[in-house]
């Protein structure tokens, strides 16, 4: 008898550790996102996430049936986090690549960007070639990063500082330690808004689109496309659209005109 109700105890102990190391819900759709990349996905003064890429994912998952899960993740780790099937889908304003799409899958675009060059308002760069001898900050792995990387010699950067967001690097930008900092054009648009200190020195050119990025295997990859399809059409994404960045976008873009899923 004493024997059974040991083994009764171990048997709703073991079961206990099991069911608290299980968690109460799981979404269809776990969400990586790089939290504090406004306007695309950032909290609220209620700490909701809240953003452009926020409402649409959420509307693209009601349209499937599916729940979702937002998971805050660096801007460099979602690339792993989609591989290792940690999560099902990215965002965060990332650009469609040949690079990229060697290992991962996109669906069709839904926004075209460039990069852009912000400093201080009382700095004395006015175009990229002022950049010769300066440091320059841009995001880890981000197509800025990417840019500066590759143009560091032409454009004789002295040194690159990289971020895990587009707010620490300008807080140090606004600091003095760094002189300059390169990222998305809509994302620096949006911050600065309201900011007189910072000013965007020069806009570069690098005709990007933006997506979400999921494994090469995720098996609703068609289901998100036709529903981006017809969000399109509908005229949501033109709506947050206007809603996030205060401008109807033009009707060749991503945003409203229907692409090809890209491919290499």
């Amino acid at each position: 008898m004493k024997l059974k109700s040991l083994a009764a105890r171990l048997a709703f102990a073991f079961a206990s550790v099991a069911a608290a190391a299980t968690p109460a819900w799981a979404a269809d759709w776990v969400v990586g996102a790089n939290i504090g990349n406004v306007p695309w996905e950032f909290q609220d003064a209620s700490g909701k996430f809240v953003g452009f890429e926020i409402d649409l994912v959420n509307e693209v998952a009601k349209r499937a049936g599916k729940t979702v899960q937002i998971e805050n993740i660096p801007f460099n780790g979602l690339f792993p986090a989609v591989q290792s099937n940690r999560i099902q889908i990215a965002i965060s304003s990332i650009t469609i690549t040949p690079k990229r799409l060697e290992t991962l899958a996109f669906a069709q675009p839904y926004y075209d960007s460039d990069q852009a060059l912000t400093v201080t308002k009382a700095a004395k760069i006015n175009k990229l070639d002022d950049l010769a001898g300066k440091t320059v900050g841009v995001d880890t792995a981000s197509t800025g990063d990417i840019y500066a990387t590759e143009n560091t010699a032409k454009l004789k950067i002295a040194k690159i500082s990289r971020y895990e967001g587009l707010a620490p690097a300008m807080l140090d930008l606004a600091s003095g330690r760094i002189d300059g900092y390169i990222s998305d054009i809509p994302a620096l648009e949006y911050y600065i808004k309201d900011k007189p200190q910072y000013r965007i020195a020069a806009r570069i050119p690098t005709a990007e689109r933006y997506s979400f990025m999921f494994a090469k295997t995720f098996p609703d990859a068609a289901k998100v496309n036709d529903i981006l399809t017809t969000l399109k059409k509908e005229g949501y994404l033109a709506s947050i659209h206007k809603k996030w960045f205060g401008s109807t976008p033009p009707e060749t873009s991503s945003t409203v005109k229907v692409m090809d899923v890209p491919k290499l």
